[in-house]
Order: C-alpha cells, then sequence, then structure tokens
C-alpha cells in the first residue's frame, strides 16, 4: 500500500502538544471492561478543552463478547447508554464500527465510522481531527486504507501496546489486531503512543475513592461506580486501572501526559518492538500524573451533576 507522503516538518507541527480546543472523534470498545465508559463521560464533559464530533464503536473479542462483531454492538449499545444517562443526542453522533479485524495490512473493513472518519478528516482541512483510539485500531486502520490522504489532516492518539523498551507489546488493544496497528505505524500518519504497561498503568483508583467522589453525581456517577464495584468481587485491597482516560487527558491537558518524540518502531511478527532510526517520527507518552487527571474528571462530574 503507498500512502501520501507527508514531509517531517509538517508531522512534527502536527504533533506539537494540543492548545485550546481542539476537534476530536472517540473509537471505543465500551463494553470491553469497564474504563472506556469512564474516557467517553470525561470527554462529554469538556466541552471547553474537547469539541467531541462523533464517537465510534470498535470490535473486540473476550469474554464479554461471542466475537469481533458482538463487541461492537455491545460497545454501540454501551455508548447509547451512556449518553442517555448524559442526556445527549445519539443520532447523527454514534456509529458502527467494523464488524471484524483486519485479514490483511491492505484489505479495509468498512463501516459507518470509517466512512464518517474519512468525512470529517476531509470536511475541514484547517483543523487537523484527533482521533482518539482507545481500542483494537481497526476503524482507524481502515479509515486509512479507504482514503490515505487523510493521514494529511489527522492526529491519531492510540492507546495500545506496551513501551519501547518493554519485552514484548502484547497488550489488549494491539495483539487483537496485528495489521491494522501495523498500518497505523508504518503509514506516516502524525501518532500519539500511549504505551499500556508502565505508563497508562498508573492510572488506579479504588472503590472507596469512586465512592467517596464519583457515588450520587446524577446517574452516570452511580452507573460508573456500579461497574467499578461489579467488574471485582473482592474490593479488599482492591484497585483498577482507568486505561483510557489517559486518551482523552492528553488532549484535555497534555502536561498531565509527558511526551517525547522517537522514531516510529517496527511492530515485528513475534509482537515486539524492533527499530530503525529512519522510519518516520512520533510522539510517545513516557508517564501520566495520575491525580491531576482523576482530579479533573471527579471535578468535572460534580460540576455536571
Amino acid at each position: 500500500m503507498n500512502f501520501p507522503t507527508l514531509s517531517e516538518s509538517r508531522r512534527l507541527e502536527m504533533l506539537q502538544p494540543p492548545e485550546g480546543r481542539v476537534r476530536m472523534v472517540l473509537d471505543t470498545d465500551t463494553y470491553n471492561e469497564i474504563d472506556d465508559q469512564f474516557a467517553v463521560v470525561h470527554a462529554l464533559l469538556s466541552p471547553d478543552q474537547l469539541n467531541v464530533e462523533a464517537i465510534y464503536a470498535a470490535p473486540f473479542h473476550n469474554t464479554r463478547s461471542v466475537n469481533a462483531e458482538d463487541g461492537m454492538e455491545k460497545s454501540y449499545d454501551e455508548i447509547l447508554r451512556l449518553l442517555d444517562f448524559l442526556g445527549v443526542e445519539s443520532d447523527g453522533f454514534v456509529y458502527r464500527g467494523s464488524r471484524a479485524f483486519l485479514a490483511d495490512g491492505e484489505t479495509a473493513v468498512p463501516s459507518e465510522a470509517a466512512t464518517d472518519m474519512i468525512e470529517r478528516a476531509t470536511a475541514n482541512t484547517d483543523d487537523p481531527l484527533y482521533v482518539v483510539a482507545v481500542g483494537a485500531i481497526t476503524n482507524v486502520a481502515s479509515a486509512i486504507l479507504l482514503e490515505p490522504e487523510i493521514i494529511k489532516n489527522v492526529v491519531v492518539v492510540w492507546l495500545g501496546g506496551n513501551p519501547l523498551y518493554w519485552s514484548h507489546t502484547r497488550e489488549f488493544n494491539l495483539a487483537q489486531d496485528i495489521h491494522a496497528a501495523r498500518v497505523v505505524l508504518d503509514c506516516g500518519v502524525p501518532f500519539v503512543h500511549l504505551p499500556a504497561r508502565g505508563v497508562v498503568s498508573h492510572l488506579h483508583t479504588t472503590v472507596a475513592e469512586m465512592e467517596r467522589y464519583v457515588q450520587g453525581q446524577g446517574k452516570i456517577g452511580d452507573y460508573l461506580v456500579e461497574i467499578f464495584k461489579d467488574y471485582h468481587k473482592d474490593h479488599f485491597g482492591w484497585s483498577k486501572v482507568i486505561w483510557d482516560i489517559s486518551a482523552t487527558a492528553y488532549l484535555v491537558n497534555s502536561s498531565w501526559v509527558p511526551t517525547e518524540i522517537v522514531h516510529s518502531p517496527i511492530l515485528t511478527d513475534a509482537v515486539t518492538w524492533s527499530f530503525d532510526n529512519g522510519r518516520h517520527l512520533m510522539r510517545v507518552a513516557t508517564s501520566v500524573n495520575r491525580d491531576a487527571i482523576f482530579r479533573d474528571l471527579f471535578q468535572k462530574l460534580q460540576q455536571a451533576s
């Protein structure tokens, strides 16, 4: 697959940490566990920083789904449930994504989400569209394969894989669709990588904290606490990572998610990272400010209730 050429200077310009209110779409496997729900809520409760133009249901396959398509449909239904609790209209705002993972690195899986992403990326070329993905990156890769020119107008922010120094990168989001991950890593799109282990994994919270700051904050607050508690039976000494709010936090305040510029790695067949300093540049997160991110989420929930 031949992708458009994006100059390194233009790519670095687009990779500057965002300032002011940004256009974004959120691509989420919302029913996969419970962290996506927090990211959806955080995004929608941050209108001063984020103009959320659309939400896409991403495929996933684990014990909570029969297959990738079932995971996508369950995620779609979960997005609608969250919007209902928040009083947000879903028509023309929520789109179904891919019904399967990519079979190879050249064949897209068409979907409403991919079509909408292309339309939004090409309709406004003055302000970049931030594509925030917190699941398997199938929808994003499919949109790029269907219309490669969009890499000139989008910045992809993805939580997937492990840090470049990790012994492997068999993280759930990446391992589900290795072909899609390769497309995004290789195509040259301006790309912000949020690694899971050792970086985003610091975003832990507890039942006690959830009860103190989220319980009673409207229907959505009570729902978040309910699914948080239901996720694990034994709460004694237990905490849960809310991975996906790292992606919304980066756009709300990039200082909460410090990053650095590196060369895009090569994803090997062994699902490890390999390196070539001749490859294009990307941005990668090195840490997260756990307290600032949760404080922002908790405050916005309280203000909205």
